[in-house]
């Protein structure tokens, strides 16, 4: 019976220590910093865009036009 207790402890302490290794990296972790905008000027990004968007009767949904 102790050495069932003792493997049960050690198991305990073992996941103790895993969960808090895994909450630890949880909390100091820092994400990547995410660039929203390009490094291309905005005059190589207009001739890329739209025009004129064709609005549907109902005016919500601007579909994209192939062209």
């Amino acid at each position: 019976m102790k050495f069932e207790t003792f493997m049960l402890r050690t198991l305990f302490v073992a996941c103790m220590a895993v969960c808090s290794l895994v909450m630890g990296a949880m909390v100091t972790a820092t994400p990547p910093a995410v660039q929203l905008a390009s490094s291309r000027s905005v005059s190589s990004i207009l001739p890329t865009a739209p025009t004129a968007c064709a609005l549907p009767a109902d005016g919500v949904v601007c579909p994209r036009l192939n062209g």
